[in-house]
């Protein structure tokens, strides 16, 4: 929804990556209606994209029943809602993340409890 102001307005961004332990970056599963928005996270932006599969991803979505089913080779993501394939041997940083970008993740033949999302 687009919002009309009645006047200009001017203030200095209150979310800015220098007032976070590390920069935040959202993370969201497409498909698992189990969870209803994109987790946000500060995270080093010198770690590993596969340290994010391998040590972050079990923490947020490993129970539920697909995780664990997850074919990683065939996960497609998207970065800012454009398809993206990350290098997972690279940092976060080297794979173009910033503060506070979006990233999701679908894993085929995986469309949540019971194929609950189609």
């Amino acid at each position: 929804m687009t919002v009309a102001a009645v006047k200009e307005y001017r203030f200095p961004a209150q979310d800015t990556v220098d007032k976070f332990p590390a920069p935040l970056l959202y993370i969201g599963w497409d498909d698992h209606l189990m969870f209803c928005a994109p987790f946000c996270l500060p995270l080093p932006p010198t770690m590993p994209f596969g340290a994010l599969i391998e040590n972050v991803l079990p923490g947020l979505y490993g129970y539920h029943p697909d995780f664990a089913k997850i074919d990683w080779a065939q996960a497609q993501w998207f970065k800012s809602g454009q398809p993206w394939t990350p290098d997972p041997a690279k940092s976060l940083a080297d794979n173009g993340l910033k503060h506070k970008d979006a990233i999701r993740f679908r894993t085929p033949g995986l469309t949540g409890i019971k194929g609950s999302s189609h």
